[in-house]
């Protein structure tokens, strides 16, 4: 069977569908945490920033997981990472119910941000293998299980935790993804052809020769870029729920407004991915990073009811397509045979950034009783992405980079 028989095929597609429902089910472990942080906050009794360590230990452990599970990958292929993952989340939720004290809980999530990782970047890694013309718009739809995920799971969880508290979430949590991931995961055993990941390989390394750049230093550049984009991502995703129950509107209209964004997020993926089937992920990315700053200028002036659902959702339309553009880039400038340890690395970097915005939204809210200095503190972050990719896409112009998909 020849590459062209393998890549863009009928089964990749078919693998492309699997790896959605995988990534819908198991990101759950991202966004749980979110949901519950209001109902922790009243019965621990404790102030903003400790309420949100719960998600900083998710989000270590999510970025650590998208490093070390992307290595299994490529050693022992993505069907054992997902199981040893699913049992992961399974414990992790487990334990976490029956939490009595907020350092355990705390520390828990640490093996839930870990196991939800095998769900976002070494996905991603591992059906790039499978794609070649269609690469942008496939690695888009797996990372918008990430989202359609967050959109999902708080709707469908809000009337247990309202009806039983989140202890009874967390139980729900312990026993539905891993009965589902696991049977799903058997299905993604096959191994995409050495041919296709040489070929995959040669035209990666004239990419990263044309814009004089070594490996490592283009892999650290995009780590931090990374960082800059999604501490100033974090600002609304971790902290729209306390937001909106600090103007008076609820959490559950909080949890409204963040399932509106992630669903406008899963949109904007999937156009970013088109978009960088035509223009490659570095030009895509910079057009992300700039429309994402002018969504966070809008959260400034509006705090009414509807003005927020609107802003809401011009920040998801606006940043989606941010996460899988670095997946895509390290696909066209890095080793193909090293792509689930170096998306790890990348992803691990963004998610850090996450971990990084939420704590520092948080403390920042606590020093100055708002969350305005928090949402300047995002844009200042943003600028600081747009200026390292603005530069990588200007070498790549100058220099005659390839910014084209591998």
């Amino acid at each position: 069977m020849t590459d062209s028989d393998v890549l863009d095929s009928r089964y990749s597609w078919m693998r492309l569908g699997v790896t959605l429902a995988i990534a819908v089910i198991g990101n759950v472990g991202m966004w749980a945490v979110i949901v519950i942080m209001p109902a922790v906050e009243a019965e621990f009794a404790v102030e903003r920033a400790d309420a949100s360590m719960p998600y900083i230990l998710t989000m270590i452990g999510f970025a650590l997981g998208n490093l070390l599970v992307g290595r299994a990958v490529d050693a022992w292929g993505i069907t054992t990472a997902l199981i040893g993952s699913a049992l992961a989340i399974a414990a992790g939720f487990g334990l976490a119910a029956t939490s009595g004290s907020m350092l355990m809980l705390t520390a828990l999530h640490f093996i839930i941000g870990f196991g939800t990782a095998a769900s976002f970047g070494p996905l991603m890694a591992d059906i790039s293998h499978w794609f070649h013309r269609r690469r942008g718009i496939a690695v888009a739809i797996a990372a918008s299980g990430n989202y359609l995920s967050g959109a999902i799971w708080p709707m469908l969880l809000a009337g247990i935790l309202n009806d039983h508290g989140w202890r009874a979430v967390y139980m729900v949590l312990a026993v539905a993804p891993v009965l589902m991931i696991v049977p799903l995961s058997m299905l993604l055993r096959r191994r995409v052809p050495d041919s296709a990941a040489a070929q995959a390989g040669r035209m990666s390394s004239v990419s990263v020769r044309a814009v004089s750049f070594s490996p490592r230093a283009l892999q650290w550049l995009l780590g931090l870029a990374g960082v800059g984009c999604c501490v100033a991502m974090a600002m609304p995703q971790v902290h729209l729920v306390s937001y909106c129950t600090d103007l008076g509107y609820g959490p559950a209209v909080g949890a409204e407004m963040l399932s509106l964004m992630l669903m406008g997020g899963v949109v904007s993926r999937l156009v970013s991915g088109l978009v960088a089937d035509r223009l490659g992920g570095v030009k895509t990315l910079l057009i992300g990073s700039t429309l994402q700053c002018i969504a966070l200028f809008l959260y400034l002036p509006f705090d009414a009811l509807v003005p927020l659902y609107v802003v809401s959702l011009v920040f998801g339309l606006s940043q989606g397509g941010i996460v899988p553009s670095y997946a895509l880039i390290v696909r066209e400038y890095l080793p193909a045979k090293e792509a689930g340890a170096r998306v790890g690395f990348v992803i691990m970097a963004t998610i850090a950034g996450m971990a990084l915005g939420g704590w520092m939204s948080g403390w920042i809210y606590d020093l100055t009783g708002s969350y305005q200095a928090a949402f300047l503190n995002g844009i200042a972050w943003n600028l600081l992405n747009m200026a390292i990719i603005g530069w990588l896409a200007f070498r790549s112009r100058t220099r005659g980079g390839v910014a084209v998909p591998a």
